[in-house]
């Protein structure tokens, strides 16, 4: 340390803290054919979703004195131990209802497929897989589509803006965009709906992540039971 300076945390705008994992998520997913090239047969690629959640992870972790809506529970405990939690479930019964047909983008795929060559469930992927979704994703993109995207669609200095002053067009074109980043396009955009109005009703966004978690959790749960990796 210099003499007289005095050492200050880490930090970058409120747009690009929220940004950041997101794009570092989506990037190395794109990423991925590239990667698995390089690796050759060094390393299963399969573990390249556990190692784009553990970027977005670490990112999160840096910039996280930078989500001030995270640091206070201003929720009232309704909206988090009942509301959240069924609104995820709800959102989960919408994902395995809307899963064919024009509903889906590109005509799906098979999805991650966490099994051997002789048909066992490797465990630690399944589980890599399983964690990332459910407790990395609904922190990277609540934080974009909602915290940022939403409120910057209503105002551009957003990070100022209450959720409850978001209008009903920033709430629509947030969940559009939501929606078709995901292949199960029209179950995106009522989920997006459903996270963006519990933070806009709640007024924070531990509810929207808490209902996101919980659809992510269950659906992998789901997915391991029955063996339906084309959601995953």
């Amino acid at each position: 340390m210099i003499a007289g300076v005095t050492a200050k945390p880490f930090a970058i705008g409120p747009a690009a803290a929220r940004l950041l994992p997101f794009a570092a998520f989506i990037g190395l997913m794109m990423a991925e054919p590239l990667l698995a090239g390089l690796l050759g047969d060094e390393l299963d690629p399969r573990w390249l979703y556990g190692l784009r959640s553990g970027v977005a992870a670490l990112l999160l972790l840096l910039f996280w004195r930078q989500y001030e809506e995270l640091h206070v529970l201003r929720c009232r405990p309704a909206a988090l131990l009942l509301a959240a939690p069924l609104a995820g479930l709800g959102v989960l019964i919408v994902w395995l209802t809307l899963d064919g047909g024009r509903f889906v983008l590109g005509g799906g795929g098979s999805g991650f497929v966490p099994l051997a060559a002789d048909g066992s469930l490797l465990w630690p992927l399944a589980i890599a897989r399983l964690l990332g979704s459910a407790l990395v994703v609904p922190f990277i993109e609540e934080l974009f589509w909602r915290s940022l995207v939403m409120r910057w669609l209503e105002r551009s200095d957003f990070a100022t803006l209450a959720p409850a002053a978001v209008g009903l067009r920033a709430v629509l074109l947030s969940s559009l965009a939501f929606g078709f980043e995901h292949s199960l396009w029209a179950a995106g955009i009522i989920a997006g709906l459903v996270y963006a109005l519990l933070y806009r009703r709640s007024g924070c966004l531990w509810p929207a992540i808490v209902a996101h978690a919980v659809t992510n959790g269950s659906l992998g749960l789901w997915v391991l039971y029955a063996a339906a990796w084309q959601y995953w």
